[in-house]
């Protein structure tokens, strides 16, 4: 159930003033969005659970500074792309810390990636989602989110091209480059 707009204005204004039936609203409307926004590119179910509740705390710090420039939904996305890179970024860094560590134990032991399969793929088509999803890992970040959001999320181009501060051009850019860089990936594995 998408909220319209004169109620979102609503909402928006409740959610300022610290309604709690208003945040859980919120919840129940945006969980699934923020959920199917982070899982392509965190690529861990427990993983994109936590980073969904952390997208749910900073919308709850940061509500009263919303200047409703852009729509509620819009600036929901934002949030999300942005905790999920930031989530990547702070694995990166403890998988690095966790090798120069090894080097110091005699076990060898550093933190494997799991595996990726989205919940929502078919049995018989698992192996080709994880073949897709990790070429999707391999596109550098602006041509990956601008994917997810068009392919995974099924969104317009000028929502993109609001959520990514874009020009709708842009945005057909780098989906088009993403596609022909998705192509040479895979046939490479």
């Amino acid at each position: 159930m998408q909220i319209k707009n004169l109620e979102e204005k609503k909402l928006i204004k409740e959610l300022k003033s610290d309604n709690e039936s208003a945040f859980k609203l919120l919840v129940e409307n945006y969980k699934d969005q923020i959920f199917n926004t982070i899982i392509p590119i965190i690529q861990n179910v427990d993983d994109a659970d936590d980073v969904t509740q952390e997208v749910f705390i900073q919308i709850y710090k940061s509500i009263k500074k919303f200047k409703e420039k852009s729509s509620l939904s819009t600036w929901i996305y934002k949030i999300s792309i942005s905790k999920a890179y930031e989530y990547i970024r702070y694995n990166k860094r403890i998988k690095r810390f966790s090798i120069l560590i090894s080097m110091f134990r005699n076990d060898n032991t550093i933190r494997e990636i799991p595996d990726f399969i989205h919940p929502g793929v078919e049995l018989e088509q698992k192996e080709n989602s994880k073949i897709l999803f990790s070429a999707i890992n391999k596109l550098n970040h602006q041509q990956k989110t601008a994917y997810i959001l068009k392919n995974v999320q099924g969104l317009s181009y000028k929502k993109i091209s609001d959520i990514m501060n874009k020009s709708i051009s842009s945005i057909e850019s780098l989906i088009y480059r993403a596609k022909q860089n998705l192509k040479t990936i895979i046939k490479k594995i």
